[in-house]
């Protein structure tokens, strides 16, 4: 299905627009976690990192608006014409904006610092799961912009491994001598991975899931 959608709106001008502003917004959720993620774990400090992320955000948020409204003036005006496509950008687009808002989340995370994060420290609760990460931007991208199906299936073995992961991290969290603030602060940049990845899981399996399951990809995954 994600195939004939991709091919069908290639060619018409509404649905073009729509999905190149569609893959800015994951560039841009892709540049905040980068910067963020420097300022975190390798303690680079950026100049104007703050006003950097919000910027970018505000920008997410304003295409995010901007697509939803174009969806719906389109259906209003052509309702019976690609309203499956339009549909699955509108599902998407939301958790595109998800994207940047976690990544705004992990930046208030270094707010909240006492001191910076010890690397080997973090190493050893987390253990790459940054570059897991990464990784995942780039296979979504891959799978959705390119209707990609075995990338987009590849996109949940990184759900079952990060996700679980991350629920393990909070648990040893929760019973280890860290300070307060260590605690919380590790326990918050656990969950924003894991929503982060989920987020990044939603829009890679829609190019192999029905309309009615996404969003449910772990159920769907789970029955398989």
């Amino acid at each position: 299905m994600f195939k004939n959608l991709l091919s069908f709106w290639k060619g018409r001008d509404f649905l073009t627009q729509v999905f190149e502003e569609f893959k800015v917004m994951l560039d841009d959720s892709e540049v905040m976690f980068t910067a963020v993620r420097n300022s975190l774990l390798d303690n680079v400090d950026k100049a104007d990192l703050k006003k950097k992320i919000y910027e970018i955000d505000n920008r997410i948020n304003l295409l995010q608006k901007d697509i939803r409204k174009r969806i719906v003036e389109h259906l209003t005006l052509q309702p019976t014409v690609n309203v499956a496509a339009c549909l699955l950008l509108m599902s998407v687009v939301k958790d595109a904006e998800r994207l940047g808002d976690y990544a705004k989340n992990l930046y208030e995370v270094t707010e909240l610092l006492e001191k910076p994060i010890d690397r080997a420290l973090f190493t050893e609760y987390f253990d790459g799961i940054d570059k897991d990460i990464f990784a995942l931007f780039g296979q979504t991208k891959d799978a959705f912009i390119g209707a990609d199906e075995d990338k987009a299936k590849l996109a949940w073995a990184y759900e079952k491994g990060i996700a679980k992961e991350c629920d393990r991290i909070v648990e040893r969290v929760a019973h280890s001598d860290l300070s307060v603030n260590q605690a919380v602060c590790f326990a918050l940049v656990a969950r924003h991975f894991k929503r982060i990845m989920a987020h990044l899981v939603n829009i890679a399996t829609s190019v192999i899931l029905p309309l009615s399951d996404l969003d449910y990809f772990d159920e769907r995954r789970a029955n398989d």
